[in-house]
């Protein structure tokens, strides 16, 4: 098949070179195919740790596009983390933007021998990675890859550290790709999923319920009494009425959930695997933490309430997913019509 490549560190034959280019063909069909940020992150985690057999596996980024540092994801493996660090690094740092100029891996060592180590460093280097590889996209870094030992126990040789690199460049655009997406399904002042994008997932998800016998439910939320903010103390107290209403709704969905605006002071919410009994209980939560929030705008002590509509999915009578969600909106009608600050339940 041809002459060995020399790499430094041995010998890598021209049928290993020729499987790792077929390796990194089918790693960018299958980067690219995932559009979700946290299960592409476990899929890019997951591809490393097998391509490079190493015994620790771990990833910084930033946790939505418009976050200003880049922090260790909750996916690791082989790590050991210490609760007193701080395991964040701004965007601006000395450090990220070294590496903004690099296309090269690099150890512990050569960090501090190239920087000042300081605290916003020291969570990274207190885990003690084997290599720290730059995950750029267009010539910016939008992650760092941490890898721990080989199982080999052997070091990286330049071949690995070479095809690393090529991995990790796939993953910044597979990142860079999510994150675009991210931007144009996303709510700017609430950071909830926008409505049309909010239906394109519910159509797939009530697909999978049918064939599945998965249930699915449905919440409809509405601000009550929400022009009296904006009559009374102006339209940046109602914006922040709609982040606070915003920030309780994702406080109580999991990753596997998805809330949206659905317009002006309505919200929708998907709980996915919920049954109607359970959904109730989570909508009877989320009333009552709004009602107990204490909003402070300007000196004002502000209170508010929210009406909430419930509905599961019903593969017989809900033809689509407009239907289930106009069942919990009328759900959400009754709550409005019978005194507000309430949970109601479609019949």
């Amino acid at each position: 098949m041809g002459k060995a490549k020399k790499t430094g560190m041995g010998e890598t034959s021209t049928e290993k070179q020729i499987y790792d280019l077929k390796q990194l063909l089918e790693i960018s069909k299958s980067l690219n195919s995932v559009i979700d940020s946290s299960t592409l992150i476990e899929a890019i985690l997951y591809t490393c740790m097998g391509q490079m057999k190493t015994l620790g596996i771990a990833i910084f980024t930033k946790k939505n596009f418009d976050a200003t540092s880049f922090q260790l994801n909750r996916n690791y493996c082989g790590f050991d983390l210490d609760g007193s660090s701080d395991y964040s690094i701004p965007e601006g740092h000395p450090f990220i933007k070294l590496m903004n100029t690099l296309n090269t891996c690099v150890t512990i060592e050569e960090i501090q021998g190239k920087i000042e180590v300081d605290d916003s460093l020291k969570g990274l280097i207190s885990l003690q990675p084997s290599l720290v590889v730059p995950m750029k996209a267009k010539n910016h870094v939008n992650g760092l890859l941490l890898l721990g030992e080989q199982i080999t126990e052997e070091p990286y040789s330049d071949y690995e550290k070479e095809h690393i690199l090529n991995i990790a460049a796939l993953a910044a655009i597979a990142i860079s790709n999510a994150a675009l997406l991210e931007m144009t399904t996303t709510d700017m002042m609430t950071h909830l999923k926008l409505k049309h994008y909010f239906y394109t997932v519910l159509m797939e998800k009530l697909e999978i319920s049918h064939s599945q016998d998965m249930p699915v439910s449905v919440l409809m939320l509405d601000i009550d009494f929400f022009k009296r903010f904006n009559d009374t103390y102006g339209h940046s107290c109602g914006d922040i009425v709609l982040q606070m209403v915003a920030s309780v709704i994702q406080q109580n969905t999991r990753a596997q959930d998805m809330a949206a605006r659905y317009g002006g002071e309505e919200f929708v919410v998907m709980l996915c695997d919920t049954s109607e009994k359970t959904a109730a209980k989570i909508a009877e939560r989320i009333r009552a933490s709004i009602e107990n929030l204490d909003i402070l705008y300007e000196g004002q002590h502000l209170n508010l309430t929210i009406s909430i509509g419930v509905a599961q999915y019903d593969p017989e009578n809900d033809s689509t997913a407009r239907v289930l969600v106009d069942r919990a909106d009328k759900a959400l009608y009754n709550s409005k019509q019978t005194g507000r600050n309430k949970v109601s339940v479609a019949g």
